[in-house]
C-alpha cells in the first residue's frame, strides 16, 4: 500500500457498510493500484490531505452524511488540482433519476458514477482513467512550480539590475511603471541643468558686478577720516561680502565640483551661519541656540559644501513643521561601531552636526525612500527631491554618512557624520589680509578681462602695489599688447571671456612668455575646467586687494625660484 504525499496515486475507497469496501480493494489490488479503506467520511478527509490520488466512494456513505467539511476541502484546493471521485450506486440509480446523484456532482465537482453490481474491469478501467488525468495534473503542478521558480529568478536579477532605484519590481507592470519614473525624474534633471546654466551665468555677472563695488569700497576707504563715512563704507563692504557668501552658495547647487575637504571646526561654521540660517527660514520657525560641543574635533569636509549640507536641512525642518515650532543645531564627536544600513558611518571617529525639528516626522515609508534622488512629499514646484540626496551623497563621499530618527507627530532629528580630521582647522588670520607690495620696481603685470569695470579696478589695485599695469579686454587685444610690450612678468586672466577664454589665451601665451606666471580671475566656471590648476593661481571674484596681492606676489616668487 503506497503512502501519502504530493504525488500520490493510491485509491481512497470509503464503503462503511457490507462487503463493497474490501471487494473494491481487492479488484484494485490484483490491478496493481494501491488502496486505502476508509472507516468514516472524518478519515477520508484525513487520508486525502495527507495525499491520495483519488475517491471510490458508495452513495449510501454520504446520503445523511454531513458533506460540509468535504465541499470546504474541494473548493480549497490549489488551482492545478481537480481530486476526481468515483461513486458506486444501486442499479436504476442514474443521474437525471437520482436527486442524490445530481446533489454529488456539485458538491464533489469532478465526479463520475458507476453502478452495481459492475463487472470488475470497468472499475478498474474508471479508476485507471481517473489515475491518469490526476497524473496530469500533478505533472500540471510541476510545470507551475518551475514557472515559479524562473519567474522568481528572474525577479531577483531584475531587483538586482535596479538595486540603485531601490524600487525592483516582479512583474511587468511594475518594471513599467518605474521606467515612467526614471523618465519624469530625467526630464526633472533636465530643467535643474537648465536653471543650473542659468544660475550660473547670472553668478558669473554678478561676481563681476560685486568686484567692482567691493573695489571700489576698499580703494575709497584708504585715507578717509571721517567716521560716518568709514561706517557707510563698511556697512557697503559687508553687504558685498553677504552677496559673495550668497553668490557661492548660488554655484554649490550649479556647477559640477571637485570636494576639497580640509580641517574644519564645525562649531565655527554653525556661528557663521546665524544671519544666512535666519534669512533663508523666515520668522514662521523659531531657531534655538545651537548646542556646540566645546571640544569638537576637527572635521575634513569641504567647507563651502557642509554650509549647503545645513541650509539644506534648515529648510527641509521649516517645511515639516507648523509656524510656532523650533529647530535646534547640535554639533558633537561620536565613536561608532560597524554600520548596520547603508547610510549610516563606517567605524571609527567622527563629527556630528544635526539638525532637530519638532515638525510632523516620517512615516515608515517616507523613511524608506528619504533618500532616492527626486522623491519629495512636498508639493509639485516646492521642492526638487534633491536636498536629502545630496547630503547623503556629499556624507558618503566625504568618508561619512547619515542616520535619521524620527517619529510621526513628535518632530525628526537627522545627524551628518564626518570624518575626523587629523590636523586643526587652518585659519585665514589677519596676517593673510596683509598687502604684499611689488618686490622690485618695474614688475609688469597683463591684466585681460572683457568688462571695463572689473579691469579699472584690478588695474587700480595693482598700481597701488607698485606693479606697471598693460591691461586688455580680449585675447586677441592681449595677443596685440604682448608684441608691444616685450617684457611681462605676470598675467592676471579673466576666465570666462567671449571668443577666445582664459583657457585658450593662456596656451597663446605660455608659448610666447613660458616663464612668466599665469592667473585666473573667475566668477564661476566648472571644476574640470581648470582641474591642471593650483589654487594659488586662481583668484575667485569677487576679491580683495590683499588677496590678489599674496597669490600674485606667491606666484611671481615661485616663477623666480624656478
Amino acid at each position: 500500500m503506497s503512502r501519502g504525499g504530493d504525488l500520490s496515486e493510491r485509491v481512497l475507497v470509503l464503503a462503511p457498510t457490507g462487503r463493497d469496501a474490501a471487494i473494491a480493494a481487492a479488484i484494485l489490488g490484483e490491478a496493481k493500484a494501491p488502496t486505502r479503506i476508509c472507516a468514516g467520511l472524518a478519515e477520508l478527509l484525513d487520508e486525502m490531505r495527507a495525499g491520495a490520488g483519488m475517491a471510490v466512494l458508495v452513495e449510501e456513505a454520504l446520503r445523511d452524511s454531513d458533506l460540509s467539511g468535504l465541499s470546504h476541502w474541494i473548493d480549497g484546493q490549489p488551482s492545478w488540482s481537480d481530486f476526481p471521485f468515483l461513486v458506486l450506486t444501486h442499479r436504476g440509480g442514474s443521474v437525471e433519476r437520482n436527486p442524490m446523484a445530481k446533489r454529488l456532482s456539485v458538491t464533489l465537482g469532478n465526479v463520475g458514477f458507476l453502478e452495481r453490481p459492475f463487472h470488475p474491469t470497468t472499475l478498474v478501467s474508471a479508476v485507471r482513467t481517473a489515475l491518469r488525468g490526476r497524473h496530469r495534473q500533478y505533472e500540471a503542478r510541476e510545470r507551475i512550480e518551475e514557472i515559479r521558480r524562473a519567474e522568481a529568478l528572474l525577479e531577483r536579477r531584475v531587483a538586482d539590475r535596479t538595486a540603485e532605484l531601490e524600487a525592483a519590481n516582479r512583474q511587468l507592470a511594475a518594471q513599467i511603471a518605474e521606467r515612467e519614473r526614471a523618465e519624469s525624474a530625467l526630464r526633472q534633471a533636465q530643467r535643474l541643468e537648465a536653471v543650473g546654466q542659468l544660475t550660473s551665468g547670472v553668478a558669473h555677472d554678478f561676481n563681476n558686478l560685486l568686484t567692482v563695488v567691493m573695489g571700489n569700497v576698499e580703494q575709497m576707504k584708504k585715507g578717509e577720516t571721517d567716521p560716518r563715512v568709514i561706517r557707510r563704507l563698511d556697512m557697503m563692504s559687508e553687504a558685498s561680502a553677504r552677496g559673495a557668501r550668497l553668490t557661492a552658495q548660488m554655484l554649490a547647487f550649479s556647477r559640477r565640483q571637485k570636494l576639497e575637504p580640509r580641517a574644519v571646526d564645525l562649531n565655527e561654521t554653525v556661528r557663521s551661519m546665524g544671519d544666512m540660517l535666519q534669512s533663508a527660514i523666515g520668522g514662521s520657525v523659531r531657531i534655538e541656540p545651537p548646542q556646540l560641543d566645546p571640544d569638537l574635533w576637527p572635521a575634513m569636509i569641504d567647507p563651502t559644501q557642509i554650509e549647503l549640507v545645513i541650509l539644506n536641512l534648515a529648510i527641509n525642518a521649516r517645511d515639516a513643521m507648523a509656524v510656532g515650532e523650533s529647530l535646534l543645531i547640535r554639533t558633537e564627536n561620536v565613536t561608532t561601531g560597524e554600520p548596520k544600513r547603508p547610510e549610516e558611518p563606517p567605524a571609527g571617529d567622527h563629527v556630528v552636526v544635526s539638525v532637530t525639528d519638532t515638525g510632523s516626522g516620517m512615516t515608515a515609508e517616507v523613511l524608506a525612500r528619504v533618500f532616492e534622488p527626486f522623491f519629495t512629499t512636498k508639493e509639485v514646484g516646492k521642492g526638487s527631491g534633491l536636498g536629502l540626496s545630496q547630503v547623503f551623497g556629499l556624507a558618503k563621499q566625504s568618508g561619512g554618512g547619515v542616520s535619521i530618527d524620527t517619529e510621526v507627530g513628535r518632530g525628526t532629528t537627522i545627524r551628518v557624520f564626518l570624518p575626523r580630521a587629523g590636523s586643526a582647522p587652518r585659519r585665514e588670520d589677519a596676517a593673510s589680509h596683509e598687502l604684499l607690495t611689488a618686490s622690485e620696481a618695474g614688475l609688469v603685470v597683463l591684466v585681460v578681462d572683457d568688462d571695463d569695470a572689473v579691469r579699472e579696478v584690478t588695474a587700480g589695485f595693482l598700481t597701488d602695489l607698485g606693479y606697471e599695469v598693460v591691461e586688455a579686454g580680449s585675447g586677441g587685444a592681449a595677443l596685440d599688447q604682448l608684441d608691444r610690450h616685450p617684457r611681462i612678468d605676470a598675467m592676471l586672466l579673466d576666465f570666462a571671456m567671449p571668443g577666445m577664454n582664459g583657457a585658450d589665451l593662456a596656451r597663446e601665451l605660455r608659448m610666447r612668455c613660458p616663464t612668466a606666471p599665469i592667473l585666473f580671475a573667475t566668477g564661476y566656471v566648472d571644476a574640470e575646467a581648470l582641474t591642471d590648476v593650483s589654487e594659488g593661481l586662481i583668484v575667485h571674484k569677487p576679491f580683495t586687494q590683499a588677496e590678489l596681492a599674496r597669490k600674485l606676489s606667491r606666484s611671481l616668487a615661485g616663477a623666480a625660484a624656478g
